[in-house]
């Protein structure tokens, strides 16, 4: 979809945001491609075997400062924001571990849920769905992660 943004539009959008979110958008869009790559190419276990994810029994939140947390948004900001303009799928899954990613690199305690939930479609279908929190706050994936259930969890 080819969407026409007057240029005045588009320096408005940007002046919102400070210069260190700015800053993180190259990045977000650059770990949305490789994750999607590895979304498709490499199985999940290798994947979370690549990026240093242990599996975390304990599904309560990391503490996280308020700077953590404040880092942790604008994270989530440039994953949301460069995943809905990507030319590819950048589905939760993508979006999740790109952030994970990004937040690790910054030293940010994060916690990636994996959940399943009985699909609209039939009853013996089900969804999937990911999500990536940092303390209580939900990073990526956050819109309607109630109604699934964790089945996986991972710490970075």
């Amino acid at each position: 979809m080819v969407c026409c943004v007057s240029l005045s539009d588009l320096v408005s959008k940007i002046r919102r945001h400070p210069w260190y979110e700015l800053c993180l958008l190259p990045e977000a869009l650059i770990l949305l491609a490789v994750m999607r790559l590895m979304v498709l190419l490499v199985p999940f276990q290798r994947i979370a075997s690549l990026l240093g994810l242990s599996p975390a029994p304990l599904l309560k939140p990391l503490v996280s400062p308020s700077q953590q947390l404040k880092v942790a948004d604008s994270v989530g900001w440039a994953i949301r924001a460069m995943a809905s303009r990507t030319p590819w799928e950048s589905a939760c899954l993508t979006q999740a571990l790109a952030g994970m990613v990004m937040l690790q690199r910054r030293k940010i305690p994060a916690l990636l849920f994996l959940g399943v939930a009985k699909s609209s479609a039939g009853p013996e279908k089900t969804a999937a769905h990911a999500w990536l929190t940092c303390g209580d706050a939900i990073i990526t994936g956050g819109g309607d992660h109630e109604k699934y259930v964790v089945i996986s969890s991972f710490c970075g």
